[in-house]
């Protein structure tokens, strides 16, 4: 649990890093011009096919005319683009981890590295392209979850726990791979994964909470829609920090944590000392001492713990 606390806060330390303030920026670029082209290209044909949708439910339908019966005949005009930018929020948020993973996670895990584990061996258990699909299955298996457990998100209690749940395992699944693939051997990285799922999944889960936090701008309404512009941008660079945030998060953790394993493995490695076959060594004060060659058939023998 130290290890956890320990890694938490030098990652929020590192965030204020000037080198990671000018990384983020990168991502956020990226992203703002693919919502941008996004929306020029499909913004209308999207609103058109949820109007459309709301219109061929007979429920929906119902509940529009009822809310026009009750003066409120403008919130129809601001249902549309509201459910287009709550569903195009899933998409932003795992494009963002994508590009994190992509961009930004080897320069931080360097920046760790070097400052932190400068003598650690690097024993190069990963691969980009692993890194690549373990990456793109991950997400795929994410967006089927996202899909499959859209009706559980008009629950309250559970809106607050089941997308959270998804991008934790997604942030655990991609981050532990990247952040170890360099450093660690393929038994070590498995070793570590194993030996540690609980707190990388719990990590996962706390950054999912604090990506879902950026999704509050949009609680304004049609303000939200009007500052769209502004706010998405402002968003997608939230979403990049919370995500660096991870990165640098695992990193810590993750590198201590091998650390850890390794100088536990050398510490139980014990080279027996001279040549030639000889007794069970005895361990005394930490020092290996062999113990003496059998005595000759028909002599006493002697002791180890004897004094001259």
């Amino acid at each position: 649990m130290s290890l956890l606390f320990d890694s938490f806060w030098r990652a929020a330390a590192y965030c204020l890093h000037p080198r990671v303030i000018l990384l983020s920026l990168l991502p956020l670029l990226l992203m703002a011009a693919l919502a941008l082209g996004l929306g020029y290209f499909f913004w209308e044909s999207a609103l058109d096919a949820v109007r459309e949708t709301f219109e061929s439910w007979s429920i929906l339908a119902a509940m529009i005319h009822w809310l026009e019966g009750i003066g409120l005949a403008s919130l129809k005009s601001v249902l549309a683009p509201m459910v287009v930018v709550f569903l195009s929020t899933p998409v932003i948020v795992v494009l963002a981890l994508l590009m994190v993973a992509a961009f930004m996670t080897p320069s931080m895990l360097g920046l760790v590295a070097s400052r932190r584990f400068p003598l650690l061996e690097r024993k190069h258990g990963g691969s980009f392209f692993g890194s690549a699909l373990g990456a793109l299955w991950a997400t795929a298996l994410a967006l089927v979850g996202l899909l499959v457990s859209i009706p559980l998100w008009f629950v309250p209690p559970l809106v607050l726990v089941v997308p959270p749940l998804i991008w934790g395992w997604l942030t655990y699944r991609v981050m532990s791979y990247d952040v170890l693939a360099e450093h660690a051997s393929a038994d070590e990285r498995h070793t570590l994964i194993r030996r540690h799922r609980v707190s990388l999944l719990g990590m996962g889960v706390l950054t999912g909470y604090l990506g879902a936090a950026p999704s509050l701008v949009w609680a304004s309404g049609a303000i939200a829609i009007v500052f769209a512009p502004v706010l998405v941008p402002v968003a997608v660079w939230i979403y990049t920090l919370v995500f660096a945030f991870s990165a640098l998060w695992f990193a810590h953790f993750a590198l201590a944590a091998l650390q850890a394993l390794r100088r536990q493995t050398e510490a139980v490695e014990i080279v027996p000392a001279g040549a030639g076959p000889r007794a069970t060594d005895v361990i005394e004060d930490a020092r290996v001492i062999p113990l003496p060659p059998a005595e000759a058939d028909g002599a006493p023998p002697s002791s180890p713990w004897a004094r001259s």
